[in-house]
């Protein structure tokens, strides 16, 4: 399953949004409080649970500066997953942004999960628009 977001705006260069997205203790700002519990950071790799996809795992895979910053699963998440955040410089103070997640998951759950994950990912751009990075 492969699911990517609305591009957002973010009135800010490319260069503070990719330092600001690549520190992991930075997450906490970005997910919905809503649907994550059990949040636990360090440097490189965090994990959470969200309702209704269950326990995750992230560590960073691959980081293009100012451009791209690649996330995969823990090899204790319950799903295999990568997630790519996009960024591309629109001017000195305006950049836009994407998100991708590429999953790899059963029909059963995916057709649960599809909608719901949607949703986090445009919400997510929604957030990244009003962080002070």
């Amino acid at each position: 399953m492969r699911l990517e977001s609305k591009i957002g705006t973010i009135g800010n260069s490319d260069e503070k949004i990719y330092n600001f997205l690549s520190n992991f203790k930075n997450f906490e700002h970005l997910i919905p409080k809503e649907r994550v519990r059990n949040l636990e950071v360090d440097d490189d790799s965090c994990s959470f649970s969200v309702d209704p996809i269950g326990s995750m795992g992230v560590k960073i895979a691959e980081k293009e500066p100012y451009k791209l910053i690649k996330l995969s699963s823990k090899e204790d998440s319950r799903f295999d997953f990568s997630f790519w955040v996009q960024i591309k410089k629109a001017g000195d103070e305006l950049s836009h942004i994407k998100l991708t997640l590429d999953a790899k998951i059963n029909p059963m759950i995916q057709m649960m999960v599809k909608k719901p994950a949607q949703e986090f990912l445009d919400k997510l751009v929604d957030q990244m628009a009003e962080l002070p990075y």
